[in-house]
């Protein structure tokens, strides 16, 4: 690496990040300048912005590593998603590095902490346009481009790949989503009839529509319930307006009075959980069903006590001794308090006989219908009952045995700690690290060039910084013009431009951008 090299690289750096600048706005001229002082501030300002917004480092995959819970992001720059979410689509997940290194300009998909999942950044899942550039090939033992390996057979899916979330299925815009969503601890996989760790919105909990608020309905019926409420001297039930644009439905708790969500398709999918809620530490949801559900219901019940009333009817008619059907109705109803007496002291007896009782003994039966399920703290974990019974099905779900633990990446070095990993410290320190790289010999003659040219950039900043004087484009252009010692030879080039620009029409009338 030579002198004049280094200096020709230095003086685009420097001419191209230009402490001076001057613009001409509505025919005013305005002299925008920084200081060299200022000017470095301003870079570690950034920098110190940048790691505030991405604060672990991105400089490892995690596949390695195997199966975690970690940060997953769904890439649908590079696998984007059938408009159909009912057509055939192959998804695939990636890590908080990857997300960064090797997809840093795509539109990705956060999905926040996932259980179980390895990186398919560099997989078949992806296309080979874009491989890893944090994994060591194994085939060349070097730091990537990894391509069309194996992905790992034990990570699940489900629609969030795709960008859908919740029972609606409604594509996530982060522009127009209002209100507050909500992660279900998830208790199995898509495949098995759970939702996989969906996000939620509340009203859809619930079993409401998503504009639900928005309705003339509905708006009419809060406005009644208010006026009933305020003369009747009780506090309103309506939505409360946690978001101007999406309040959370009525019936649905403030996100502080609960800590997990277990939503009715895990509910569903794990049977044996129903018996706890509405017990010490959890709360029921019912699912509320649509409109058309309901009405389909009404239909059946009104069917069902038609038929029952015509059946009593023809009983009451050709019945001939009522008084006799009175005795046996008085006799049947003896004998179910007879049977409900007998069953009550058998109970007591067994309950003398065996004080201790697993704890699954002591709650009520479960409800039924479809709801959800939302947990009030971390305590909830110890309410489980833990019998021989109990606990096989239990040791399914170990995210109800004891809170996950979520794998984060290390933490970026700031500015004044010691030099940190390639790609997330200062520029001064990934310009180092590049440096330690370099072949020993290389590298000594560009530390020796380095220096030469740093005590020259600095005599010459010298009296600038003494004099609080900014320093101008003009400024550094003459300055590397007079360290190569080329300033006379390009006055001569623009004297003999000056001269053929007066040749007339024997020129081509073309001019030099000068770049600066």
């Amino acid at each position: 690496m030579s002198n004049e090299n280094l200096e020709h690289v230095n003086e685009s750096a420097v001419a191209s990040n230009s402490l001076t600048s001057t613009e001409i706005h509505d025919g005013e001229q305005q002299n925008d300048s920084q200081t060299a002082s200022e000017f470095i501030n301003s870079q570690l300002q950034l920098e110190a912005d940048a790691r505030e917004a991405l604060p672990y480092s991105f400089d490892h995959c995690t596949q390695p590593l195997g199966a975690l819970r970690q940060s997953i992001f769904s890439c649908i720059t590079c696998n984007p998603p059938p408009e159909n979410p009912s057509d055939l689509y192959q998804p695939a997940g990636i890590c908080y590095g990857c997300s960064i290194s090797c997809h840093g300009e795509h539109t990705l998909v956060e999905l926040f902490a996932r259980r179980n999942f390895v990186c398919d950044c560099g997989t078949t899942r992806l296309p080979e346009t874009s491989p890893c550039t944090l994994r060591i090939d194994p085939a060349t033992g070097i730091k990537g481009p990894v391509h069309s390996q194996e992905p790992a057979a034990g990570n699940t899916y489900n629609q969030n790949f795709r960008n859908r979330f919740c029972g609606c299925g409604e594509w996530y815009d982060p522009h127009k989503q209002k209100g507050t969503m909500y992660q279900c601890i998830g208790l199995g996989t898509e495949q098995d009839g759970a939702c996989g760790e969906d996000w939620w919105h509340p009203e859809c909990l619930l079993g409401l529509p998503r504009d639900w608020h928005q309705k003339s309905e509905q708006k009419e019926v809060n406005a009644e319930r208010l006026l009933e409420n305020q003369s009747n001297g009780a506090s309103h039930e309506g939505p409360r307006d946690t978001d101007a644009e999406h309040p959370v439905p009525p019936g649905f708790p403030d996100e502080d009075d609960f800590d997990t969500l277990i939503c009715y398709k895990c509910v569903e999918a794990t049977p044996w959980i129903k018996k706890y809620a509405g017990s010490q530490g959890f709360i029921k949801k019912t699912f509320k069903p649509s409109h058309t559900e309901m009405e389909q219901k009404g239909a059946i019940e009104l069917t069902s006590a038609s038929k029952e009333g015509e059946s009593l009817h023809t009983t009451t008619t050709q019945t001939e001794e009522p008084q006799i059907q009175q005795s046996r109705k008085r006799k049947a109803e003896d004998d179910a308090s007879e049977s409900e007496s007998i069953g009550s002291k058998k109970a007591k007896m067994e309950e003398a006989t065996d004080p201790v009782k697993p704890a699954h003994a002591l709650l009520p039966e479960a409800p039924s219908g479809v709801f959800s399920i939302l947990t009030e703290g971390d305590e909830f974990r110890t309410c489980f009952c833990r019998c021989a019974e109990c606990y096989p099905e239990l040791a399914k779900h170990p995210q109800l045995l004891e809170e996950e633990e979520t794998y984060e990446p290390p933490v970026s070095e700031n500015g004044d700690a010691q030099p940190g990993s390639v790609g997330t410290g200062s520029l001064l320190e990934r310009g180092e690290a590049a440096l330690s790289n370099v072949d020993r010999v290389r590298a000594i003659e560009g530390v020796m060039v380095y220096n030469h040219l740093r005590d020259k950039v600095k005599s010459f900043l010298q009296p600038f910084a003494e004099s609080g004087q900014a320093v101008g484009a003009e400024d550094i252009k003459a300055y590397f013009e007079k360290l190569r010692g080329d300033s006379d030879a390009i006055r001569a080039a623009g004297g003999v431009a000056a001269a053929g620009s007066e040749d007339g029409p024997g020129g081509d009338n073309r001019r030099e951008q000068s770049g600066y």
